[in-house]
């Protein structure tokens, strides 16, 4: 009993529906929890009959003081008066703290206090033993029971304890053993029958307390039907309409029904629903079919609405009863919308959301078709058309600039396109055009070249020119192929060519290709294989401080150790490496094996400087590259700080290129630098080292080779290195292999090396002896080789 006032709702569990047991004695709830629930459902009662009696007992008791003075004079005046003041004071101080009791267990206790006190002062009372005093030792126990709001064992505690202060208070040992006998079984049998009438009383109120509890469920329950069964009723999504069987009267509707109808329900309730469709004999079928079956699904009919417009209506009706009325509950479904609505998907479900054009999958069955249809003379181009510089404008601009150039990408190709071809987008930055032309070739490789043209104009945006090119690969039935996926599949060879070869640019599909596509699948064969036999490894090449002469890193490079008399360079596998998961194998292989290699050489004491790793474009396909690399470093026990990353801008160019730039921010706050590899090869570099964390840019070798001779490359490499240096980025010029190209970048403030001038690539065996030879001599001899 310790809830307060606050907590008066009602537990989880509750009485049965039935009759709730009772204890055989008390007559409580034998479920303690049922109990419970009861005492706190009437704590307000509790308290008030406790203040009520309480009041009285201060009332009554100052009332018997003043008869109290009738003992003046006498021994037991001075012990009846306190006795009585101490009743007052007590009845008086628990009234005071029922007023701010808030829990049942507090009235129980405040009762009990009150009790035991006032049967203490009642029994020195009736010690006098008068005809008044004999009274109240019956009537005291009956009190107890009868009024103070106790639980039964409670109650009878306090009954019996009551009747033996009176006994001890009233029986006098000199009258004689007689009286306290009769007086003793008296109070027995008062008590007996008291706990009787407790027990029944108990019984009563909780039996009425259980059935006043389930009248209240199974009303709230009955009025949360009604309610659910309205709301459900007006919730339906279509409309609903409630008739009588017989005359069709009309009964009610929900409001999606009066919608429909246009007109309010204290219009049409009342009224014949005979009159809203157009052929009122058609009821009458429907009428039959419930009557036999009970319900209908599918039943088509017109109806008139409310405006006096027809609407063809799909019907779904079933037989009830109202208020032993039979009825028809009838749903209404508006066929017009929902063959709107097919409508509408299937053209969302055939065409591009963004530019309207057919979807891959309606261009699929326009292909089949065209396949199908086609005569004898006739042939069938495909041209499939990707944008060039999509990506780069949506870096730089952003998405929605994006969408405004393929939208008007799209114009633009329908007005080249026009009547002539069928016009597609794939998704992204794909179309791809459907030709049928008796010379279907020369005409697709016609329209090709004017697509590329017209796709070179800029696109007006915003204030700002988006600039765009289009590659495009070129496949024809018959001269390559009968077949529909096959085609398809040659066009595709030959649109990958098209970028292969530098973009902006048509390129028709050749045998060549799809040779080259099986290079590559056996290829992968035996890289895979390869991998399995670990011939695929890790070769090191330093890097030089042109200055110092002091070795300042390694670049690890992947080589294929064939036999022990080949190994391979990447560019006899870089086929291979274009399959994204064979690619992410070797990358987890290299960084595995490359962050064991330097845990050997740090724990020997060398210091290797800093360790660059190369990782393809296809591993960025793998959102959890950086986290990758990280684990494989600290498994290794090494600190990300000792390596580098070096990417080509070709990275930025793939369809998983949005996976970069966390990628390489994961890595930079780990302590991983990022260096650009082959810069000015590749597109829109710049942009990059605006936008991404890049510490290094590495000059390919292809500028340095012939910078004694030619002037082109001469001022390549030297605006790269001035670029580096007001950008504050550390510049590496890759493949030196003479003096004079050392003396050159040094010359022009270039600050690290490597090449076969300083050490070709080596094993990691080899790597140790390399190490240790690092010395005085050797940083002397490397400065005077380029002084």
């Amino acid at each position: 009993m310790t809830r307060g006032a606050g907590d008066h709702r009602e537990a989880d569990a509750g009485p049965a529906a039935s009759e709730p047991r009772l204890t055989p004695l008390g007559g409580e709830f034998a479920d303690a929890a049922l109990e419970r629930r009861f005492r706190i459902d009437r704590f307000a009662d509790f308290r008030r009959n406790a203040r009520l009696l309480f009041a009285l007992s201060a009332v009554l008791n100052t009332a018997f003081l003043l008869s109290d003075w009738r003992f003046a004079g006498t021994d037991h005046f001075y012990v009846a008066v306190p006795a009585r003041l101490a009743v007052v004071a007590v009845s008086l101080l628990c009234l005071g703290l029922a007023q701010t009791a808030v829990t049942v267990r507090g009235i129980y206790l405040i009762s009990v206090l009150w009790q035991w006190v006032t049967a203490a002062g009642v029994a020195v009372l009736v010690s006098s033993r008068s005809d008044l005093a004999l009274f109240v030792v019956l009537l005291l126990p009956t009190v107890f029971y009868l009024t103070v709001p106790l639980p039964f064992l409670w109650t009878l505690i306090g009954g019996v304890g009551a009747s033996v202060l009176m006994l001890a208070g009233y029986i006098d040992p000199a009258a004689g053993w007689r009286l306290a006998v009769g007086l003793c079984l008296a109070l027995a049998v008062l008590n007996w029958a008291l706990l009787l009438m407790v027990s029944r009383a108990n019984r009563l109120d909780r039996r009425q307390w259980a059935a006043i509890q389930a009248a209240r469920r199974a009303n709230a329950r009955l009025s949360e039907s009604e309610n659910i069964l309205e709301k459900t009723f007006q919730a339906v999504p279509v409309p609903l309409v409630v008739t009588t069987l017989k005359d069709g009267r009309i009964l009610r509707y929900n409001d999606v029904a009066a919608r429909f109808y246009g007109a309010p329900q204290s219009e049409h309730v009342g009224t014949s629903i005979l009159r809203v469709y157009d052929d009122p004999a058609v009821r009458e079928g429907l009428v039959r079919h419930l009557e036999a079956e009970g319900s209908l699904s599918g039943f088509e009919t017109r109806i008139r609405l409310a405006d006096g417009s027809m609407r063809d209506v799909m019907l779904a009706a079933r037989l009830t009863e109202m208020e032993g009325t039979p009825c028809i509950v009838a749903a209404v479904i508006d066929l017009s919308e929902r063959l709107a609505a097919e409508q509408k998907a299937r053209h969302a479900a055939a065409h591009d959301a963004l530019t309207g054009l057919p979807n891959r999958a309606a261009f699929q069955e326009h292909l089949e078709r065209a396949f199908r249809e086609r005569r004898l003379e006739q042939g069938v181009c495909l041209l499939m058309v990707d944008l060039d510089g999509l990506k780069d404008v949506n870096d730089t601009l952003g998405h929605d600039a994006g969408d405004v150039l393929i939208m008007e990408t799209a114009h633009r190709l329908s007005l080249v396109v026009g009547e002539r071809a069928t016009l597609a987008r794939f998704g992204g930055d794909e179309f791809v055009v459907l030709l049928r032309a008796r010379e279907a070739l020369a005409a697709g490789q016609r329209l090709a070249q004017a697509i590329i043209s017209e796709l070179r104009r800029p696109v007006q945006h915003e204030g700002r020119q988006l600039s765009t090119r289009a590659s495009v690969g070129i496949a024809a039935c018959p001269e390559h192929d009968l077949a529909p996926a096959e085609l398809m599949k040659d066009a595709d060879l030959a649109l990958y060519t098209a970028k292969q070869q530098g973009r902006n640019r048509a390129v028709v599909y050749s045998t060549v290709m799809r040779h080259a596509v099986s290079e590559r699948v056996s290829l992968s064969r035996d890289i895979a294989a390869a991998l399995a036999d670990d011939q695929i490894l890790p070769y090191y090449q330093p890097k030089i401080a042109l200055h110092t002469g002091r070795l300042v890193g390694f670049e690890a490079l992947v080589r294929w150790r064939r036999d022990a008399q080949t190994v391979l360079a990447p560019a006899a596998f870089n086929l291979a490496m274009e399959d994204a998961e064979l690619a992410f194998t070797i990358g987890e292989r290299m960084a595995r094996r490359v962050a064991a290699d330097v845990r050997g050489w740090l724990e020997a004491g060398h210091g290797i400087g800093r360790m660059a790793l190369n990782v393809s474009p296809a591993q960025f396909t793998h959102r959890e590259l950086g986290t990758s690399l990280l684990r494989h470093f600290h498994a290794a026990g090494v600190e990300a700080h000792h390596f580098d990353v070096e990417i080509t801008e070709t990275v930025f160019l793939g369809r998983n290129s949005d996976f970069v730039a966390p990628i390489l921010d994961e890595l930079y706050r780990a302590g991983v630098r990022i260096a650009l590899d082959d810069f000015g090869t590749g597109y829109a570099g710049f942009t990059h080292l605006k936008q991404l964390p890049i510490d290094t840019i590495k000059i390919d070798q292809s500028f340095v080779k012939d910078i004694e001779q030619d002037a082109f490359d001469t001022a390549i490499v030297c605006a790269v290195i001035e670029l580096g240096r007001n950008l504050g980025m550390q510049v590496v010029a890759e493949g030196v292999e003479t003096v004079g190209q050392a003396r050159f970048l040094k010359t022009r403030g270039c600050e690290l090396a490597q090449g076969y001038l300083f050490a070709r690539p080596m094993p990691a065996e080899d790597v140790s002896a390399f190490l240790r030879a690092e010395g005085p001599q050797t940083l002397a001899a490397r400065i005077a080789l380029i002084a």
